[in-house]
């Protein structure tokens, strides 16, 4: 489904330290509902027109930006809320469709749902019944 292993999350820390950025990374909780795999986003603040949303590849981005412009004559006492560009990446597995991804927006979240590619999905087998076909006795032979 999702890797749990993102070594571009490491990287984002790391750039952020080096160049003095204070924006935490995007938290997100993931899980599966029937056959597809939700992704929310927490984008509090975020104007849904900043927010940039790919899959390339195996790996999905969201990108998003929270403005801090307060009025020119405002006296700042206290600015303790992040502001900037985040990013995100997922490693995504090999058992998701991501040419049918969607994504929603609403009240701060960012709702993404990916299905799963149909030769992830459980699917019956049929049961023959009488003489076995020759694959299965010449894989019995081996």
């Amino acid at each position: 489904m999702l890797m749990r292993f993102d070594p571009f999350r490491d990287v984002d820390q790391v750039v952020r330290q080096l160049w003095g950025g204070a924006v935490a990374a995007v938290p997100m909780d993931a899980y599966r509902v029937g056959d597809d795999v939700v992704a929310d986003f927490d984008l509090p603040g975020v104007e849904p027109e900043s927010i940039e949303l790919t899959v390339d590849g195996s790996v999905l981005t969201v990108s998003a930006e929270r403005r801090f412009s307060p009025d020119e004559s405002a006296e700042i006492l206290v600015a303790e809320r992040p502001h900037g560009r985040w990013t995100r990446r997922v490693q995504l597995g090999n058992s998701l469709d991501t040419e049918h991804v969607e994504a929603h927006y609403e009240d701060g979240v960012l709702t993404v749902r990916i299905p799963l590619a149909a030769h992830a999905k459980p699917r019956k087998v049929a049961i023959s019944t009488g003489e076995k076909p020759s694959a299965l006795v010449a894989g019995a032979a081996a």
